[in-house]
């Protein structure tokens, strides 16, 4: 990374120590805020370095939290961004890893929504979530499915119990993607656009978490005709159907990458 004016802290990834730090100079401050945020000084390496297994989001937050610390002081501060593309999820032998690439912040997309007018624009939002490859739905989908296959290696009844318990929710989570998708597709053939006197985002009331508002038939017709921008043309179509009710047991068989 090649910098016109040296900062006074630099972030960057070493091949086989992972997350580093360089100082500029030998200033007490940058030591103790580094050393503050469980960052060791090596002298053979002339770096500060994280401890080698600490998990990737721990080292993203640490950087990001010693960063602001050091901005707050009124140093300048460069960090590589290759410091937040996790690491590859382990794969069984022969089965290709997934390609890793720096997480979509769902606060990010949360954020997004507040400056958006168009009900189209909301829907390739809502895609980003959805995503086959990289969204948030089929992330935690694989993480609950990964967290039930550990408690089952336990090899003990409540391991067993617990595992089993964990794939019934990645089934939920399997179903509440394909109720976005029907959300995404309604979205998708809307015309509609905000007002320019709407209020702010910010400043309308959200329904209560028990309150179940049903869809009318008119937006699942609509959604039904639609084709989706994330799915095979020949997917099934949703029914015209009551609104299931929060506590349904979901139907949809849980999807595999």
């Amino acid at each position: 990374m090649t910098l016109q004016l040296e900062p006074d802290v630099a972030f960057g990834m070493h091949p086989d120590y992972g997350v580093a730090a360089a100082v500029a100079d030998a200033r007490p401050f940058l030591d103790e805020v580094l050393r503050k945020h469980h960052f060791r000084y090596s002298e053979y390496l002339d770096v500060y370095l994280l401890a080698d297994n600490t998990p990737h989001n721990t080292a993203v937050r640490t950087v990001a939290r010693a960063a602001r610390e050091f901005q707050d002081a009124g140093l300048s501060v460069a960090a590589d961004p290759r410091i937040m593309i996790p690491p590859p999820v382990p794969t069984p032998d022969g089965v290709a890893a997934r390609a890793t690439r720096p997480g979509q912040s769902l606060t990010a997309l949360t954020g997004e929504l507040h400056e958006l007018r168009r009900a189209a624009d909301v829907s390739e939002v809502l895609g980003e979530i959805l995503d086959e490859h990289h969204g948030v739905v089929l992330d935690l989908e694989e993480f609950i499915d990964t967290a039930a296959a550990w408690c089952e290696r336990l090899d003990t009844p409540n391991g067993h119990e617990l595992g089993l318990h964990l794939r019934n929710i990645a089934h939920h989570v399997a179903f509440l993607g394909d109720q976005l998708v029907g959300a995404q597709l309604e979205l998708a053939v809307m015309p509609d656009v905000t007002p320019e006197n709407a209020p702010p985002l910010a400043e309308v009331p959200l329904p209560e978490r028990q309150e179940w508002l049903r869809v009318t038939h008119t937006a699942r017709a609509r959604a039904a005709m639609a084709s989706s921008p994330n799915r095979p043309g020949n997917a099934p179509k949703p029914q015209d159907e009551p609104a299931p009710r929060l506590q349904a047991t979901p139907t949809a068989p849980s999807r595999t990458r």
